[in-house]
Formats: structure tokens, C-alpha cells, sequence
């Protein structure tokens, strides 16, 4: 009973930590002149991944190197992201048709494009380096995993800022005044608030399920494929759906494959220098999940942003099936 009041709680505090994140997130990068593309990639996305990149940092530090939780949590949030979190942003679209005009996506192609593309590079060499166990190899995988996350983010930012800031956002929750632009310590504020919000929602969202999952005898690495990414992702998903129902497309979709950026580099650079980064058979199913998913958002923004109904049905029975298969060979 407690747990799932526990439960209940976290969900209620992921929604106002998310409410206030994107509304403070959409300031900094008006007072940084950061375009929309900028913003949801860089800004958004490495801020609210925090929660599911701290599991395996946690484990890591705490000797647990060979720990399945490491391993698990950094490869469950690509399978998540790339399947289950682009079926939501579809959905939104088709929820709030009326208020939008329209059910079609419409953000920057070049930008999201980009970002696809370089995950689509990334997950098959994290597959190949996990399947091989070499430490020459992880090592040399992590060094070119890394130096790519550092190009690409810096060429968003140049990006970003040729592009300008876009519209005033509505009222800083932390402004009191209301009647002129908030101090960048109110921005600051907000944002440091927000994501402590999230943060602490997801730690009580996993703690929450723990529980009950070990009282039914849930393994370890199940819980953390399946269990912990739909926790601490669940920022990105929420923030993607406020942003498309306000038709801020670039800014939605940015969110969720800028975290999937971060999620498949440098986090995965992070798990092949500091654990034996040994891909198991639930482990590869995830990542080879995350390459489906990954290639049908490519074949989605090809149409021009029209993710009609068969879109979502693929990505949804993606993560679905991922799951089932990781519940049957785990």
C-alpha cells in the first residue's frame, strides 16, 4: 500500500517538474540566443536524462563493475527513447490535431535528422564492442564515441546560435513581477528546482518499484531494462508533450533524440571504459530494439513529419515485444 501511494506521489511530482523545467528551459535558451534545435538537443535533453545516467555512475562508483544494473541501465533508455517515447510524440500530435491545426510534426529536419542519423552510427558499435569483449576495442570505441558526441554538440550550439532565440516563452513560473523579462537568477532558479524535482521523483519512482518488483521476484537486470528507464525517461516524454501541444516540434522532438545522443555515447563510452561491457542476450535485444526504432523515425521524418497511426503501432509493439523477449530470455 505504501509503495504504491509512493508511486502515485512520484508520478504527481514528475508532472509539475516537468511543467516547470520546460518552462524555465525555453528562457535559457532565449537569453543564450539558442534556436529551438539547440535547445531540445543539447539544453533539455542532457539535463533531464540526468536521472537515468546516474543509476550507472552509482553503480559504477560503488565497485559494482560487473554489476548487470550498470550495464542495464545504460543500454534500456536508447530502447526506450527510440520506440516508446517516439509513439507518445506521435500520439500527442494526433491528440491535440484541433489545437495544433494539424496532426503532421513539423520540426527542424535538418537537426533531428542529424541527430538520428549519428545514433543509428553509435548503437552498432556499441553492439560490436559488446559482443567482442576486447579492452582494446571498447577502449577505441569509447574515444570515438566520445570525440563524436563533442562535434556534434558543438555544431548544434553553432547551429543553434546562427539561428537566434525563438518567441518570448510564456511567464516564468519564479518571476514574481510577471510584467518584465525574469532575472537570469530566476531562470537559474527555476531550472535548478525543476530538476531536482525530477530527479527525487525518479529515485522514489524506482525505490517504489523496487520494492514491489522484489516482492514478486523480479530479476535485477529485468528491473533495470525495463523498470528504471521507464522512470527516469519519463522527464523527456513529459516535456515532449507539452512542447507539441504548443506546436513546438523542433523543441519536442529535439528533446527525446538529443537524449538518445548522449544516451548511446558518452554514456555508453562511460559503461566501455568502466565495466567488462559484456552485452547479454536481454542487453542486446534492447540495443538491437533501439536500431529498429532508431531506423523507422528516419523512414518517419522522410515523410515529412507525417507519423500516422501505423508509425505509433510499430514503435509501440517494438517496445513491447523488446520487453517480452527480454521478460522470456532473462
Amino acid at each position: 500500500m505504501v509503495a504504491g501511494v509512493l508511486l502515485v506521489l512520484s508520478f504527481a511530482v514528475t508532472v509539475a517538474g516537468a511543467v516547470l523545467f520546460t518552462n524555465a528551459i525555453e528562457w535559457a535558451g532565449l537569453r543564450l540566443g539558442l534556436g529551438h534545435g539547440a535547445v531540445g538537443s543539447v539544453l533539455a535533453a542532457v539535463a533531464t536524462a540526468m536521472p537515468e545516467s546516474l543509476i550507472p555512475i552509482v553503480a559504477i562508483v560503488q565497485g559494482k563493475q560487473d554489476d548487470p544494473i550498470a550495464i542495464g541501465a545504460i543500454v534500456g533508455a536508447p530502447m526506450l527513447l527510440a520506440t516508446l517515447a517516439m509513439a507518445v510524440c506521435g500520439s500527442a500530435a494526433l491528440i491535440y490535431r484541433a489545437r495544433r491545426g494539424s496532426a503532421r510534426l513539423r520540426p527542424d529536419r535538418g537537426a533531428i535528422g542529424r541527430d538520428l542519423l549519428v545514433v543509428m552510427g553509435a548503437l552498432p558499435v556499441a553492439i560490436v564492442v559488446g559482443l567482442s569483449g576486447a579492452p582494446w576495442l571498447r577502449f577505441g570505441g569509447a574515444a570515438v564515441l566520445v570525440a563524436g558526441w563533442a562535434v556534434l554538440t558543438w555544431r548544434t550550439i553553432v547551429q543553434g546560435r546562427q539561428e537566434g532565440g525563438g518567441d518570448e516563452p510564456a511567464s516564468l513560473y519564479f518571476d514574481t513581477t510577471k510584467n518584465d523579462p525574469p532575472a537570469n537568477c530566476q531562470i537559474l532558479a527555476q531550472a535548478v528546482v525543476s530538476i531536482g524535482m525530477l530527479v527525487g521523483a525518479a529515485e522514489l519512482f524506482v525505490a517504489s518499484i523496487e520494492h514491489l518488483a522484489h516482492g514478486l521476484g523480479v530479476d535485477a537486470l529485468m528491473l533495470t531494462l525495463v523498470i528504471a528507464p521507464l522512470a527516469t525517461e519519463l522527464p523527456e516524454t513529459l516535456n515532449s508533450v507539452l512542447w507539441i501541444r504548443q506546436g513546438k516540434d523542433t523543441l519536442a522532438l529535439g528533446n527525446v533524440t538529443g537524449a538518445m545522443v548522449l544516451q548511446t555515447m558518452p554514456l555508453v563510452a562511460f559503461g566501455m571504459v568502466f565495466t567488462d561491457w559484456q552485452l547479454t542476450a536481454p542487453a542486446l535485444v534492447a540495443m538491437l530494439a533501439a536500431v529498429a526504432g532508431t531506423a523507422l523515425s528516419l523512414i518517419a521524418m522522410h515523410h515529412s513529419g507525417r507519423w500516422p497511426v501505423p508509425f505509433i503501432g510499430c514503435w509501440t509493439g517494438l517496445y513491447l515485444g523488446g520487453i517480452a523477449t527480454i521478460i522470456a530470455v532473462t
